[in-house]
């Protein structure tokens, strides 16, 4: 928003900046395939403006004395063709109508825009962004060209009406004695819309009906179709929903469409869930749990705040939704309700922090979702992939600062792997190890794609040895925590000096030459042996040193870190992100098979000079490395060279 305000005794407003009003004109168009959606987003905050106040009142009982029972009511004007939803909740001081109507997704505005664009007119695609992005109550603007919002605070003395039609800015000013009449008592929030024609629908009885039970029939506050006046006096009124807390009830009770309403409830998303896991924690602790995986992941998942979004009741009362010490950082994706049996109504939310019943909610709902994890891997491949491939770097985490469940998530970690083109588990992985293969190989890297062309994986694909490709930044992480698996140490191709002789080839050895072949091999090896001094002696400033290689079959030269460096990724990432420095050189391995090598090592036996030859293969093997090269201008001017010596 523009920090530019005209002001009286009796308003403000407020310009939206030019982002949000783009914002807000594609939110407003964007959802048109499904416009019932904006009354399920009024009526979710209008329950959690319930349960906030519930929760204070707890406490504070005095916030509530004079109108206990919580209620939203839903009524339309068709004179005035307004339809208007009414809470009793906590409601909003000025500075919280400012702050929760007239910003959009503060963090996120830049990034949904994007994201917007590239969905073009798939309106799914849409519909699930803006979940993400947490905009829902600007739907209303798909069937509204104006809304007012009255609001009071609980125990306050102050009203305040916010009014905007979306476009050219907000109001926020007093209201006058009929828009305050639009309130339920004393306190709580009215928000009124102002219908467009084409949204006449939704002045219709039937309509809002049907869309309170299709939506909303979770809701654990009564919706009432009614004014408030209207509803206060009719003992008989029923409400409209069930209003029953959905995690308290029986699993074979609830369809699949309900539980899905009601993730879409508590997550603001469009998007159905990919994983449900709803049961009751008996014994030393008591606790109801309902939680979803999402399909897609939050776009928030890698901020650096770590933030859990699992809502906690305690005896269905809410109590919080921003405790991070309910859930580990790496299930931060996960969304739903804990509903404890054994914590205090009246803890407060700083004690929560350390109450070690919530470690214990926290270390047993890990257990659970860890094994519905497993068990979806084994009954449904495909979901779990799907899954795995959205939330899997999240997951990983756990292998770094969760010990006491590290053997939980190795079982369901999944990897890509040089031998097949499918995710595959470490436990499938050891079965398929050879039969002298004493380590678990594995290769890091940016993308899938670079590590399939390392030169570093020729060896170990020609002796058909399965190599696992680790492709997320955290992997290099935990392998420094998690040096083993069931016993099998982890070794990365790209340090140290493997040796694959023990292994089967595919193509004959060294070893299978005639006696008329030995002496020019032996001839050969003295050449190559010869090269290797002489790049030794050349590059002694740039590398650890020079030595045959096992690892390459088709590339001349490659870079491996020394037995006791940092494995070449990792360094990178350090670097990156650590700031780190070091004085480890690489080591260059050289292909002796290659008929390049060949023929330098010729030359060297010739006196030839190398040096520029030397200088190159190691910028070349730089460059496949993903590293920058020391000096571009000689690189190019060494590149010139053989260029025109060749031609």
């Amino acid at each position: 928003m523009s920090a530019q305000k005209e002001t009286n005794n009796y308003q403000e407003k407020q310009n939206f900046s030019a982002d949000v009003s783009r914002l807000l004109d594609i939110v407003a168009n964007a959802l048109y395939t499904n416009h019932d959606v904006f009354l399920r987003e009024l009526i979710s905050n209008s329950a959690d403006a319930c349960d906030r106040l519930r929760y204070d009142a707890i406490t504070n009982p005095d916030l509530i004395k004079d109108n206990p029972d919580f209620r939203i009511c839903i009524y339309k004007d068709t004179t005035n063709r307004t339809l208007s939803i009414v809470d009793n909740g906590i409601g909003m001081s000025k500075e919280e109508l400012a702050e929760n109507l007239g910003t959009i997704a503060k963090s996120g505005t830049a990034a949904l825009m994007e994201q917007m664009k590239n969905a073009n007119d798939n309106d799914d695609a849409k519909l699930k962004l803006i979940g993400q992005f947490g905009v829902g109550f600007y739907a209303s603007y798909m069937v509204s060209h104006k809304i007012q919002v009255v609001s009071k605070k609980a125990k306050s003395n102050e009203t305040w009406l916010w009014e905007s039609d979306g476009k050219t800015g907000f109001t926020i000013r007093e209201p006058n004695e009929i828009e305050m009449a639009r309130l339920d008592g004393n306190r709580g929030t009215a928000i009124t819309l102002y219908i467009k024609d084409e949204a006449s629908e939704f002045l219709l009885d039937h309509k809002i009906e049907t869309t309170i039970k299709e939506y909303s029939d979770h809701i654990d506050v009564p919706i009432f179709i009614g004014a408030p006046s209207e509803v206060a006096k009719d003992k008989d009124a029923k409400a409209v929903n069930s209003a029953s807390a959905l995690w308290m009830r029986p699993k074979n009770e609830i369809p699949k469409e309900e539980y899905d309403n009601f993730y879409k409830h508590i997550s603001g998303g469009f998007d159905e869930p990919l994983m449900v896991s709803h049961w009751k924690a008996e014994g030393k602790i008591e606790f109801t749990s309902l939680l979803y995986i999402p399909t897609l992941r939050p776009w928030d998942m890698f901020d650096p705040s770590r933030r859990n979004f699992v809502k906690l009741y305690v005896r269905r009362v809410f109590i919080t939704d921003d405790l991070d010490a309910l859930m580990y950082p790496w299930l931060r994706f996960v969304r739903g309700v804990i509903d404890s049996e054994d914590l205090p109504l009246n803890i407060s939310r700083e004690t929560l922090q350390y109450n070690p019943t919530i470690e214990k909610i926290k270390n047993a709902v890990a257990r659970k979702i860890l094994s519905d994890l497993d068990k979806l891997s084994r009954d449904d491949k495909a979901k779990f992939n799907a899954l795995w491939g959205q939330f899997g770097p999240a997951i990983k985490e756990g292998l770094y600062d969760a010990t006491e469940h590290r053997k939980a998530l190795l079982k369901i970690c999944r990897f890509y792997s040089s031998s097949s083109n499918e995710l595959t588990s470490l436990a499938d992985y050891v079965e398929r190890m050879k039969e002298n293969q004493n380590k678990i190989y594995y290769l890091s890297g940016e993308s899938l794609e670079n590590i399939k062309n390392s030169p570093q994986l020729e060896g170990f694909k020609a002796k058909g040895i399965e190599v696992l490709f680790f492709t997320d930044t955290i992997d290099d992480f935990w392998l420094q925590s998690v040096l083993d698996y069931q016993d099998i140490p982890f070794q990365s191709i790209t340090k140290g000096d493997i040796d694959l002789c023990g292994f089967d080839k595919e193509e004959s050895s060294d070893n299978d030459d005639s006696d008329d072949e030995k002496p020019e091999k032996n001839k050969e090896n003295k050449s190559v042996a010869k090269l290797i001094s002489k790049f030794q002696e050349i590059l002694a400033n740039k590398v650890h040193n020079v030595r045959i290689s096992q690892r390459l079959i088709e590339s001349p030269v490659c870079l491996v870190a020394p037995d006791d460096g940092v494995d070449m990724y990792m360094e990178r990432v350090l670097r990156i992100h650590q700031k780190y420095e070091t004085d480890n050189k690489p080591v260059l391995e050289i292909n002796p098979n290659h008929e390049l090598i060949k023929k330098l090592a010729t030359n060297c036996e010739k006196g030839s000079d190398i040096s520029d030859a030397a200088f190159l293969l190691l910028d070349q093997a730089k460059i496949i490395q993903g590293e920058p090269i020391e000096d571009p201008s000689a690189f190019t001017r060494r590149i010139s060279n053989f260029m025109k010596d060749a031609l």
